[in-house]
């Protein structure tokens, strides 16, 4: 008999104009055509079921205890225990019935973040035991084929418009002006825009965040010298350049990265903190390469020039539209996208009045926004129902320094080793504190999340 892998292979040998790196899984050919409910399936169908589930939500950009913790639900609706190794792109299933086991290892070709996805796949998981379970394996998998197919929310040119957008409150937040503002507005979202099309074509990550960000900062140094057709001085607009690059910050890899941490899912865990680690060092070397071509350096900001209330209103604003624009990004809907947006308003405009107000160190500060932000999506998934991640990551990107690593990086290229490193120290602190803040969060107000079993 042949077997479902061993098909795939000779169909892939027949038709070579299909072959990928990473070959396609069958899942229409496990289930065999089996008649009989889900719950009395045969083991190889119920694994292939679990397997699947924690597949599309590692596909989503979650980390690996609610990939673990949804597998587990479906498991034990499905009368079997679930033991997994689970890693960024890649997981290893064992499924035992009491009676015999079966192992599956399965892996994507790329993560990436999708809210939306996350959100449907968390409904499926929690309804799975009443509404699934007892219904025939192909239906199930046509619901999940379903939401795996799910077209994204938004178009290439919306999500550059919202990475536009989040990019000009995050270059405001920064201590930038209106001129900075637009012309992050442009790079970034001309950016965004290019590495949405390169996504599409299926470049690597590493392609598409280093011609994102060549596009982005190339598009800043335009924009800027065509506002140098009307002002005198536009040097002192050079400091906006960061901006246009923020875009690219990987919030969901590096916030779930130190969760799983947290949790002793170290696989998952130091593969997110590479994954992360090398879109940041990507970026920030094609900006510094970028800014000596341009003569660009990263000095300070010119005065706001506004007093206390003005600056704090401003300051929600801009909170807002930035942590809207990055929920947009990451194929949020409209509620979903506004409620992160009004609850990074609070948590971020907190921070940053703390530092300025009472003067706390901003690390500290970092911490107190994340907390407060965790707390603020717990109560409200009480409500909505929505995964707190996809509240949570997206209210504290903003909060990320990355006008601290690039300037770190920048002087580090300069070989002002010192400099470069109190930079570097300083982002540190705060890229540390902040997955804390949503750890404590969550360790308070989630009784399970406490547990090690």
């Amino acid at each position: 008999m042949t077997t479902p892998t061993t098909q795939a292979a000779i169909e892939d040998t027949i038709h070579p104009e299909r072959l990928h790196h990473h070959m396609a899984i069958r899942w229409e050919k496990v289930i065999e055509n089996d008649q009989v409910p889900a719950r009395q399936a045969s083991l190889r169908v119920r694994a292939s079921i679990v397997g699947r589930v924690g597949l599309l939500l590692l596909s989503s950009g979650t980390g690996a205890w609610r990939v673990r913790d949804a597998m587990n639900i479906v498991a034990r609706a499905l009368q079997m225990t679930c033991s997994a190794d689970i890693g960024f792109t890649s997981l290893t299933v064992t499924c035992f019935d009491g009676v015999e086991s079966f192992t599956e290892s399965l892996s994507l070709a790329s993560s990436g973040v999708n809210t939306d996805k996350l959100t449907q796949l968390q409904d499926f998981v929690q309804r799975f035991a009443s509404d699934y379970a007892d219904q025939k394996p192909a239906l199930i998998h046509q619901r999940l084929d379903a939401i795996k197919k799910e077209p994204g929310n938004y178009q290439p040119y919306q999500s550059g418009l919202a990475a536009g957008l989040a990019c000009a409150g995050f270059i405001f937040l920064l201590g930038g002006g209106l001129i900075e503002m637009i012309c992050c507005f442009v790079g970034a979202g001309l950016g965004q825009f290019t590495r949405k099309l390169l996504g599409k074509r299926h470049w690597t990550s590493v392609a598409t965040t280093a011609l994102g960000v060549a596009i982005a900062c190339l598009a800043y140094f335009l924009s800027l010298r065509f506002w140098g057709l009307f002002l005198t001085n536009t040097s002192a607009h050079e400091a906006g350049y960061i901006g246009a690059m923020l875009f690219v910050i990987p919030g969901f890899p590096y916030i779930t990265s130190i969760l799983d941490i947290t949790k002793n899912d170290m696989r998952s865990g130091l593969e997110r903190l590479t994954f992360a680690l090398t879109t940041i060092i990507t970026a920030t070397f094609i900006g510094w390469l970028l800014a000596l071509s341009f003569d660009f350096k990263p000095q300070n900001f010119l005065p706001q020039g506004l007093s206390l209330y003005p600056l704090m209103a401003l300051r929600l604003m801009a909170s807002f539209a930035g942590v809207y624009g990055f929920s947009m990004m990451f194929n949020s809907k409209q509620k979903m996208a506004i409620t992160a947006g009004l609850i990074g308003a609070v948590a971020n405009t907190t921070r940053l009045e703390l530092v300025d107000l009472v003067h706390c160190p901003p690390a500290a500060a970092a911490f107190i926004g994340a907390l407060l932000a965790g707390l603020l999506a717990s109560v409200v998934n009480r409500k909505l129902r929505y995964p707190r991640i996809t509240l949570t990551v997206p209210s504290i990107v903003i909060m990320v320094p990355g006008l601290y690593i690039y300037r770190g990086v920048y002087n580090l290229g300069l070989n002002n080793v010192g400099t470069g490193a109190e930079w570097l120290t300083k982002a540190l602190l705060i890229m540390l504190f902040l997955p804390f803040g949503l750890f404590v969060a969550r360790f308070i107000l989630d009784k399970r999340w406490r547990m090690v079993d």
